[in-house]
């Protein structure tokens, strides 16, 4: 009788101790995997004169961006923010004393509306270690020993704030501490490209958004129309993308061209249709310098590739294109500073069916097909025929020492950033199609 009440009591207490371990796990599950977080991604025409950008960014006089809608500070104030996976540190247009303006003026963060507001001061932490990964390094303002900051326009103008922080609150997820630049930034909306907040950096850097808010893992898809496109923060099991993963490339010793937070993966040859470019894979590796990795850039719109690649492709795809397509036979005409390979196509003719050049990465490819390949140029016309250019451009001419895979060539790709396990995933789907399936799944 003893023996049986002393099992009994160990058994007792073992169920207890494993309902206990039970519960803890669920809550450290729910605790460390909190619900993913979905909101809308646009596309949308801005200025490039109000956006800033580091000296290995490329300047156009109209870039297609995508932007996110969060709300910053106390009381609560929306902005809207270019998506850059390419940049670090996130930063706000700011003018204390601004009211709302035109369609095309930029939606100004006003600090001093915000009672959660701070400014950095230069001995602090933040500002001493954290900025040691900017392209252009912290300063101390003498006077006001403040932290200030400074972005590069690839024209080698620039722009000055302060490093700063408040409250950035997306969707229903409680506000974040969260630094960021507070720029005062000159805008020309002369050229009619609207105006966002800022930039929302998304690299690897210690002051990006993806580093602060210890963002594990971030996806999402770029629609071909504007309203459909979506972010994805955090983990999701999600059943119905197969995605294909490949790694993102590290080195063991830091090269001066080589940019180790960005999100950079290795391109291992091109195709056009089934036909491979004759190139050996050490075109697509870096050199002795780093220079000629190959970045995931959701900030910059088209793609680029170096000199010997694209010379390559551009003599395949015109050799498969010479019965559909007619050039645009004007040696002096390139389309902003990179793009000489133009076609005239007239305006009561769609797009002939085009050969896909295929991305080949490894373990993973991207194919770019359909009117991804062309961009048609707005005003200009020859007679009754538009003008339209290839999508790919040659770095050389820019000039800019990598390839660069831009969003206009990740439209309809659901593209996840897998920092915990060092990847990047590709899927192929329409935003649409994606956006309808994760309102079953979240």
């Amino acid at each position: 009788m003893a023996f049986f009440s002393t099992s009994f009591f160990v058994l007792l207490l073992l169920c207890f101790a494993i309902t206990c371990s039970a519960i803890r796990t669920t809550i450290h599950t729910a605790i460390t995997k909190p619900k993913p977080l979905l909101f809308p991604l646009r596309s949308q025409e801005v200025s490039s004169l109000s956006i800033p950008r580091p000296t290995n960014k490329l300047l156009f006089h109209h870039n297609v961006s995508l932007t996110v809608s969060l709300s910053v500070g106390t009381p609560p104030q929306n902005v809207s923010m270019v998506l850059d996976t390419g940049s670090e540190l996130s930063w706000l247009h700011c003018n204390p004393g601004h009211s709302p303006g035109t369609s095309n003026s930029p939606q100004y963060f006003r600090p001093n509306s915000s009672t959660s507001f701070s400014t950095i001061h230069c001995s602090s932490p933040a500002c001493r270690s954290q900025t040691r990964d900017l392209a252009i390094p912290a300063t101390c303002d003498p006077t006001s020993h403040l932290c200030h900051v400074s972005l590069s326009y690839a024209d080698a103008s620039s722009s000055d704030g302060a490093l700063s922080a408040d409250l950035f609150r997306m969707g229903e997820s409680p506000p974040f501490q969260t630094f960021f630049g507070c720029m005062d930034s000159t805008f020309d909306s002369s050229d009619g490209g609207a105006a966002p907040s800022g930039l929302l950096g998304m690299n690897r850097g210690h002051l990006s958004f993806v580093s602060q808010t210890a963002t594990r893992r971030f996806s999402y898809c770029i629609s071909d129309r504007d309203s459909s496109g979506l972010l994805l923060l955090g983990h999701s099991d999600l059943p119905f993308l197969p995605l294909n993963y490949t790694p993102l490339v590290r080195l063991s010793t830091p090269l001066p061209y080589f940019d180790s937070i960005a999100y950079s993966v290795q391109l291992q040859g091109i195709r056009v249709s089934s036909t491979p470019l004759p190139l050996p894979k050490s075109t697509f590796v870096p050199d002795h310098t780093g220079a000629g990795q190959t970045m995931i850039d959701s900030g910059t719109q088209f793609t680029f590739l170096l000199g010997d690649a694209y010379k390559a492709l551009k003599f395949e795809f015109l050799r498969q294109t010479r019965e559909i397509l007619t050039i645009l036979d004007e040696p002096d005409f390139v389309f902003q500073g990179a793009f000489d390979l133009c076609f005239r196509i007239p305006e009561s003719k769609p797009l002939p069916r085009l050969p896909p050049v295929v991305l080949q990465f490894e373990g993973a490819e991207v194919t770019v097909s359909g009117d991804r390949l062309l961009y048609k140029l707005s005003g200009e016309r020859r007679g009754r025929d538009n003008v339209w250019c290839f999508t790919f451009g040659n770095s050389d001419m820019v000039p800019i020492s990598a390839y660069v895979i831009g969003h206009h060539h990740q439209q309809n790709v659901w593209v996840e950033y897998d920092i915990e396990n060092n990847r990047v995933g590709f899927a192929a789907i329409r935003c649409d199609v994606a956006s309808q399936r994760l309102g079953l799944v979240l």
